[in-house]
């Protein structure tokens, strides 16, 4: 079992080899995260005080079958909506962000492969390396971040639409 000071270590070098642009892969890629859980805790902790608010100021409403109570009806579902879908295009946009930040990587370790060549004179396989080694650990890290994010982003989609159309059947009118 590793320790702390081991595992800190260890993460250390990794963004040693994957060079400065890695350090904002992973700052972006925390980010993302720290949005992501908060809107899973939103969904599975606030939400249903949301839920339940919203239910009972339809409930507690004398007159559920006009035009006026059919527009409360709508902006109540969209509130809703709103707030289910909060912070999911920044969390898409970080998504989307985290490849190009790769492949930015990708540039800038290629560029010391070239640098390396430039000042040897050859293709040395050994001085070329390092620069071999930052140009593929930040596209692996941003593609990876990327992934996470699009299966999390296309979860929290799904749940959004599915949690408001279950709402908005909630909120029927009194026959």
């Amino acid at each position: 079992m590793l320790t702390i000071a081991e595992t800190i270590e260890l993460i250390r070098e990794f963004l040693e080899t994957g060079g400065l642009v890695l350090n904002y892969i992973g700052i972006l890629i925390f980010v993302m995260w720290l949005l992501i859980f908060e809107r899973i805790f939103f969904v599975f902790i606030s939400y249903k005080k949301v839920k339940k608010q919203m239910l009972n100021d339809w409930q507690a409403r004398a007159e559920r079958n006009s035009w006026n109570s059919e527009q409360i009806r709508d902006a109540m579902i969209s509130k809703v909506r709103l707030s289910l879908n909060q912070s999911l295009a920044t969390i898409q946009a970080f998504v989307a962000l985290c490849p190009l930040l790769g492949l930015l990587g990708t540039v800038t370790g290629m560029i010391e492969v070239f640098d390396v060549m430039a000042i040897s004179g050859s293709g040395n396989a050994r001085s070329m390396a390092s620069g071999v080694s930052r140009a593929t650990i930040p596209t692996m890290a941003g593609m990876v971040g990327s992934l996470s994010g699009v299966f999390t982003v296309a979860w929290i989609k799904r749940n959004a639409k599915k949690e408001t159309e279950l709402l908005a059947d909630s909120l029927v009118a009194r026959h």
